[in-house]
């Protein structure tokens, strides 16, 4: 008796709530003079990294760093095409990886109202023994997910139980089996703070969606 030739793909998205927060912070003034302008980032600059190796300290920040100081100087234009006297630029970018989310809140905060500072996102993630754990986990449920899919096409034709042929990452069964929206499984991070000029800060961390994508075939009689 011939064999008819199932193939099918499975999918599984596993949503865990984020357990790191990194603040993107930018830092800096402008201004006519140039020397108060350097001088202003960068104490801002050293009172915000002494804040971050603070919290490095307490464990609620596992790591941060900050980019070199970027000075600058330009002539703008005004809307009447004249040009304007000249205007000096200092700023500096942070990065800050929480480990405590509520500490993340209240700092991310409190630095929002402060001068020369503006928080530009904050970005959520995993940690990698988590990203790992779940990621295997939505590879064997996109793998059963496959499973019930061809066992359920099968008994519409009136067959019996199916025999895997062959299981693989979207895209790599040799044929046309890639979908447009085919992942193969790996992490998605998601979710950004408003920046500090918007009305509202949101602090609220996402969830974390792990997808895993997989094309399997099947054989039933």
């Amino acid at each position: 008796m011939s064999e008819t030739i199932i193939t099918v793909e499975g999918r599984f998205d596993y949503h865990h709530p984020a357990e790191r927060g990194t603040v993107l912070i930018s830092a800096g003034f402008q201004g006519p003079e140039r020397e108060p302008v350097v001088s202003h980032t960068t104490a801002l600059h050293r009172a915000l990294s002494q804040a971050a190796e603070q919290f490095r300290a307490q464990s609620a920040v596992t790591w941060w760093s900050a980019d070199r100081l970027r000075v600058w100087s330009e002539r703008p234009w005004n809307k009447d095409g004249k040009q304007l006297p000249l205007v000096h630029h200092a700023t500096v970018a942070l990065e800050v990886k929480f480990a405590d989310l509520q500490a993340l809140a209240r700092w991310a905060e409190e630095i929002a109202t402060q001068d020369g500072v503006t928080v530009t996102g904050v970005t959520w993630a995993l940690t990698e023994a988590t990203k790992h754990r779940i990621t295997a986990e939505a590879q064997h449920n996109a793998v059963r997910d496959a499973v019930d899919r061809a066992t359920a096409y099968a008994r519409s034709l009136g067959l019996g139980a199916v025999r895997s042929v062959a299981l693989a990452e979207p895209g790599m069964l040799g044929d046309d089996t890639r979908s447009p929206s085919s992942q193969a499984a790996a992490p998605m991070m998601r979710g950004a703070a408003a920046p500090a000029g918007d009305t509202a800060l949101d602090l609220k961390p996402e969830d974390i969606t792990v997808s895993s994508r997989v094309h399997a075939r099947f054989a039933a009689s």
